[in-house]
C-alpha cells in the first residue's frame, strides 16, 4: 500500500498570528491609544510600529509597548519595512491615529477562515461627532471602491502580500493603488466593525473643505494623474507634524 504524505493542516482561525504594522510620524498624541487598542485584542498578535524619523517622542512613547523600527519617510516604505520583518502569517496595516473596535482581530480571523479571502479592510469611524463625518462613515459600509482607504486599516495574507510586491513607493495612493491589486488576487471582505480615527483633518480645514479636496485628489488619481503630480498638489495642504494625509489613506510619510 501507498502511503499518503500528510498534509501541512491549516492553523486554525483561532491560532492565526496577526502582525500589526503601524507606520508613523510624530503621532504622540495618538500612538499609546493605538497600540492599547491592539493589546487588547484576543489571540496571537504583535505589533511593529514604524518610525519615519519622529521628533516628538513617539518611539520612546511606543517602545515599551511595540516593536520599534526606525525607517526613512513615507508610508509606502515604513510598511513594507515593517512587513519584511512582520513574523505574523497576516498582516495588518494601521494607521496610528486609529483604534481597533475590541473584536477587529477575532473577527479577522473568522473572515480569513475562507479560503477565497485575500484581505480586506474594516469600516469607519471618526471621533468627532459631526454630520457629515458621520454620512462619510455611513459610506464606508459599502463595497464601492472609492469608499475604502487605508485610515479603515488593510489587511492581507502574508503570501498574498509578498506575491503582490508589496505598496507601490509612490508618494500618495498607495493604499487605492494596493487594494485595486488586491482585488484581482481574491476576495476582499470588508468587515461590518468600524475602527475610530481621528477627525483632526477636517477639524482644522473644515469638514466640506476637505472632503471636497479629498474627492478632487482621488478623482485626478483615477483619472490618471500620477501620485507624484498629486503629492505637490497637496503638499501646501498638509501639517509637517501629521502622519497621517489630508486625504483618507494617502499620505507623503508617515
Amino acid at each position: 500500500m501507498r502511503l499518503r504524505k500528510p498534509l501541512e493542516a491549516e492553523p486554525r482561525p483561532a491560532d492565526r498570528k496577526i502582525s500589526v504594522i503601524i507606520p508613523a510620524l510624530n503621532e504622540s498624541e495618538n500612538i499609546l491609544a493605538c497600540l492599547r487598542s491592539v493589546q487588547e485584542q484576543e489571540g496571537p498578535h504583535e505589533m511593529l510600529v514604524v518610525d519615519g524619523g519622529s521628533t516628538d517622542g513617539t518611539p520612546e512613547l511606543a517602545r515599551p509597548h511595540a516593536q520599534v523600527i526606525s525607517a526613512p519617510r513615507g508610508r509606502a516604505q515604513q510598511m513594507n519595512l515593517g512587513a519584511r520583518l512582520a513574523t505574523g502569517e497576516v498582516l495588518l496595516f494601521l494607521h496610528a491615529d486609529t483604534r481597533l473596535h475590541a473584536d477587529s482581530l477575532a473577527t479577522l480571523r473568522c473572515a480569513l477562515d475562507d479560503p477565497r479571502v485575500a484581505g480586506g479592510t474594516f469600516t469607519l469611524r471618526f471621533d468627532a461627532d459631526r454630520r457629515l463625518l458621520r454620512f462619510y462613515s455611513f459610506c464606508s459600509r459599502f463595497r464601492f471602491r472609492l469608499f475604502h482607504y487605508g485610515d479603515q486599516g488593510i489587511f492581507v495574507r502574508r503570501s498574498v502580500f509578498e506575491r503582490l510586491r508589496g505598496f507601490a513607493d509612490i508618494p500618495l495612493m498607495e493604499d487605492l493603488d494596493f487594494l485595486g491589486r488586491l482585488r484581482k488576487s481574491g476576495r476582499v471582505a470588508l468587515l461590518p466593525l468600524p475602527v475610530t480615527t481621528s477627525a483632526r483633518r477636517f477639524e482644522e480645514h473644515g469638514v466640506l473643505r476637505q472632503q471636497l479636496l479629498n474627492t478632487a485628489l482621488v478623482s485626478a488619481y483615477y483619472f490618471g494623474v500620477p501620485p507624484a503630480s498629486l503629492a505637490r498638489l497637496y503638499t501646501p495642504h498638509k501639517r509637517v507634524t501629521a502622519s497621517r494625509s489630508a486625504v483618507p489613506g494617502m499620505s507623503s510619510g508617515g
